[in-house]
């Protein structure tokens, strides 16, 4: 596993709605490379580009036609080049999103696939006889249907997703009809080596790694995914010979899986068995308006942890491309708690482009590129308050989508320098990730206080001599717990240096001489603030440090933090 991945921070970039330096309402390559620096500033060290590959763009780029060349709106192959090594210049990692299931209808390839003469494509798709039945649904989990009459041979394709999305043949891990490739068929494994191919190209051109789309269905109909794994095992073998720190990201949204294939990290998604709703999105634990159950993610997370331990990174996303902006169910105050936890647990974090400002889910916006009800959570990043929220200089009427129409959208440069920001916690947060090593990706966790429908949420960081407690009050009210003795002890002789709260009540744990009870063991932690004091010289965050001293952002010099990044 590639060594940067322990200092991580990763930053998911939505090309076409980032920033637009050639003024048609499309961001472009140039636009992600001007605002590195922001993203560096950030404390973000690692990017995810959503896929920019040749595309019909029937769903955005995920219905990619050439896997070797750019989309023509966002720039050249050579302009994705200079990306890779201005990014390198920042110590910054690019990770592509690469789509193996499934390509346009219209790529090449499958229009060779097609044809009703055979040639080096033509098991390349999945293809059913037409004449076994004209009910072209799927009788198959893995398959979403079947497309007919588009091909010169007489069956139909097998699609993902959408229609428009042709299924690749990875093979089938349990064989029942004659038109099915097995998983270990010469046919099937074309695939593999493919996949391999496409990496070893953008790997050369200096790309980092890999997020991979609907990793965990490329096999179909394969009970307890063996011959998926078996296939990401291999690519991950020519990885290991040829690209050794090429880092592979999956979208599986079950890490136990995924990470035993293989992958360096899986994100929890909002489908699958994490609990990952509970924290942000439905009856989220991290409003004080409602009432979310804490235990339920925990008791999973720690299963998962144990499960996959040495093999790879748990991730926990601000939100992505396919779901509700943070922002439709938290209040700006509210998304500060849930990135003081997002940013304090093992594994690489990721932020979603807008989340790190509150940018809003825009509701009733007409489906954009096969968006759907996903489209208004794309909507263009909003830099300052200039024309187009400083995104492009095109008519409003030609932006890939419509900005927030509100007055009081937020933006980066409203932001920037307000120490009770969103904006500005997020990056306190950040620098104090990359600040000490109990908080990275590899140091250990340990729940102190984590129970159903109660506050506080309490857990602790460690690595080395490094020992950092972490409690976070998301309810409106103070709430007590009783912890360990061995942490009650330490805690006792230890000094609040992160806090938020306004200057009244800027301390959530209080040590004895600040409301400690008789039982030693207990704690008042102070109620949910919408405001974060920043509270110099320490940062804004719930947080106790038991062995080393915190440092704040300004004492930690350009240089430092550069190094900090490695």
């Amino acid at each position: 596993m590639a060594s940067w991945l322990n200092n991580a921070i990763f930053y998911e970039v939505y090309p076409q709605s980032f920033n637009d330096t050639n003024s048609d309402g499309i961001g472009d390559f140039q636009g992600i490379i001007n605002k590195l620096d922001y993203i560096s500033n950030l404390g973000c060290n690692a990017i995810w580009i959503n896929p920019c590959f040749d595309s019909s763009f029937y769903d955005a780029g995920y219905d990619v036609r050439d896997y070797y060349a750019t989309a023509e709106r966002y720039g050249t192959n050579e302009d994705l080049h200079r990306l890779f090594d201005r990014a390198h210049e920042f110590d910054m990692h690019v990770l592509l999103d690469l789509v193996p299931g499934h390509t346009a209808i219209d790529n090449p390839w499958f229009l060779e696939s097609g044809k009703g003469t055979r040639n080096a494509w033509t098991d390349r798709y999945i293809w059913r006889p037409m004449t076994q039945s004209p009910n072209l649904n799927s009788p198959y989990e893995s398959i979403r249907g079947f497309l007919g009459g588009i091909a010169e041979r007489p069956d139909a394709a097998a699609v993902n997703c959408f229609s428009t999305q042709a299924c690749l043949n990875y093979g089938f891990g349990t064989v029942t009809e004659d038109w099915q490739f097995a998983a270990d068929s010469p046919e099937a494994q074309e695939g593999r080596l493919l996949i391999q191919n496409i990496m070893d190209f953008w790997l050369g051109l200096g790309a980092d790694g890999f997020r991979v789309d609907m990793a965990g269905s490329l096999v179909k109909e394969d009970p307890d995914y063996y011959w998926t794994k078996q296939l990401w095992r291999q690519v991950r073998a020519h990885l290991d010979e040829t690209h050794p720190d090429a880092v592979l990201v999956s979208e599986w949204g079950d890490p136990v899986n995924a990470l035993h294939s293989g992958f360096d990290m899986d994100f929890l998604l909002h489908f699958g068995p994490s609990h990952y709703l509970d924290l942000f999105r439905e009856n989220p634990y991290f409003s004080a308006s409602a009432n979310g159950d804490i235990k339920a993610f925990v008791d999973t997370y720690q299963a998962m942890l144990a499960d996959t331990k040495g093999l790879g990174y748990i991730c926990v996303p601000s939100g992505n491309h396919d779901m509700i902006r943070m922002r439709d169910t938290l209040t700006p105050g509210e998304m500060k708690l849930a990135f003081a936890f997002l940013l304090t647990l093992p594994g690489c974090p990721f932020i979603y482009y807008g989340d790190e400002i509150g940018m809003r889910y825009e509701h009733g916006l007409l489906s954009k590129e096969g968006g759907y009800e996903r489209t208004g959570s794309r909507t263009p990043m909003q830099w300052n308050r200039n024309t187009n929220a400083g995104f492009s200089a095109a008519h409003s009427g030609d932006l890939y989508l419509p900005i927030d129409p509100s007055d009081d959208r937020p933006d980066v440069a409203s932001q920037e320098g307000d120490a009770a920001s969103l904006l500005e916690t997020v990056r306190s947060f950040n620098t104090l990730r990359l600040a000490h090593p109990a908080l990275q990706a590899d140091g250990a966790i340990v729940f102190l206080h984590a129970e159903d429908h109660a506050h506080p949420l309490v857990y602790a960081r460690s690595a080395g001599d490094e020992r950092i407690v972490i409690a976070i009050n998301t309810s409106d009210a103070d709430a007590s717990c009783t912890l360990p003795d061995d942490y009650a002890d330490r805690l006792a002789h230890a000094d609040v240096l992160l806090a938020i709260g306004d200057a009244a009540a800027p301390c959530c744990i209080r040590p004895p001489a600040a409301r400690r009870y008789s039982d030693k063991s207990q704690y008042t932690i102070r109620g949910h603030f919408d405001q974060v004091a920043k509270c110099p010289p320490d940062y804004c965050g719930r947080l106790v440090q038991e062995r080393s001293t915190l440092r704040p952002f300004a004492s930690i010099s350009p240089s430092t933090r550069r190094k900090i990044q490695l």
